[in-house]
């Protein structure tokens, strides 16, 4: 690895022009790569990472591009140190010098192109719905904001209609976005590409206000924390786990199904919750259900393991022995659970993928809670309840 002492004020005054002021408040503890679930299977060092761009060091993007931005180190930093805007401003300097990784370029290149990052025709981001549920319009109660990996990755789009159909057995109006929009940009800012994000940025603030969005519902942690940290606007995001499990209070939803002792745990998506801050809601929902013995894995809550997908990590290609989603595929087969529960699409995408990988897929379930929380409540997925509620 090179390490040729580049102009020190040149290199580091672009990140923190980039967002990365925080690099000056970094003084170096080690806290945040002793706490890095990549420290141990990969030559990822966050540390490491932060001290290239300090000091102007050559051979910075060949590390990068580690970071799945899962909070752990910004949690724990004794001085608050917002290190995911380190990793950020880091790569949006070099990113645009064409130093992304060939799987992030095809990413990128199809959000330019075509709204979306998985290459899919954006006059056809509806076609999960096939007609069977109502676009947004003025007056109704949530947007159902459906984001790509629902609407483009054919295991996900399960999840997007079980949603579907829980609100309108919940009866609010509610409708799913017009095929025009395109993808919040979550994780385009978090690979860097400012520019990119803040056009598709620009573009789905039009749509709210010419649309007078006002309440957002989302399956995605990735979507809520972007609406509700970036977006620079007042609209009421929620996540759809926290209406699930109001719904059962308050009697609106009745889970019937007694899925005879079933053992299910739960993994915390990092974007909801060391980012968003929800822990609660999806463990109601599954200890809501008749005959599911809940269990934790050791590592839960705020310890909660990352999946690996966050970051563009979704899209990275990742050598066997470092994938953080197997080690979590094995320690939940470790509390004997059946079905490991998620909330979340990209998790879902990582978990199926190592389930595979480790050829245990007819060992353990990968489920959202949406999607058991639909069966217990004995719909078929395939055969929706009535129409939408009307406005």
């Amino acid at each position: 690895m090179s390490q040729t002492v580049t102009p020190y004020l040149e290199m580091s005054q672009a990140i923190m022009e980039a967002g990365g002021e925080a690099l000056k408040k970094c003084y170096q503890c080690g806290t945040c790569s002793g706490t890095c679930p990549w420290t141990p299977i990969t030559h990822f060092n966050i540390r490491k990472l932060v001290r290239y761009g300090q000091l102007g060091l050559d051979g910075i993007e060949d590390f990068m591009w580690g970071c799945s931005t899962c909070r752990f180190c910004v949690e724990r930093c004794p001085r608050g140190v917002e290190l995911i805007d380190i990793v950020t401003a880091i790569r949006n300097v070099y990113s645009g010098g064409g130093m992304l990784p060939q799987s992030l370029r095809a990413f990128v290149g199809s959000l330019s192109a075509r709204g979306n990052p998985w290459s899919g025709d954006p006059a056809a981001r509806n076609d999960w719905a096939k007609e069977k549920y109502p676009v947004y319009a003025p007056g109704m109660d949530y947007l159902f904001w459906t984001c790509c990996t629902v609407c483009y990755d054919p295991r996900n789009m399960r999840l997007a209609k079980a949603a579907a159909e829980i609100l309108n057995l919940a009866g609010v109006s509610w409708g799913m976005p017009s095929p025009d929009i395109n993808c919040c940009g979550e994780s385009l800012r978090k690979v860097g590409d400012a520019e990119l994000f803040e056009r598709l940025r620009g573009k789905n603030l039009d749509y709210f206000k010419s649309n007078e969005v006002s309440r957002i519902i989302t399956v995605s942690p990735h979507c809520l924390a972007t609406f509700n940290n970036d977006y620079g606007a007042d609209y009421d995001v929620t996540h759809f786990s926290e209406l699930m499990s109001q719904w059962i209070r308050d009697g609106k939803l009745v889970p019937k199904k007694d899925f005879g002792g079933l053992t299910v745990t739960y993994h915390d998506p990092c974007y909801l919750g060391r980012h968003s801050k929800v822990y609660d809601a999806p463990r109601d929902i599954l200890k809501a259900l008749p005959g599911v013995a809940f269990v934790e894995m050791e590592r839960n809550s705020e310890e909660s393991m990352c999946c690996g997908g966050g970051g563009g990590g979704l899209w990275t290609e990742k050598a066997k022995g470092e994938r953080l989603s197997d080690l979590r595929i094995e320690e939940a087969m470790g509390t004997g659970a059946k079905v490991l529960a998620t909330a979340c699409p990209y998790c879902i995408t990582m978990f199926e993928d190592s389930a595979r990988t480790l050829n245990v897929d007819g060992r353990i379930q990968i489920r959202d809670v949406t999607e058991l929380l639909l069966e217990s409540l004995e719909i078929n997925i395939d055969e929706p309840v009535g129409d939408a509620c009307a406005v």
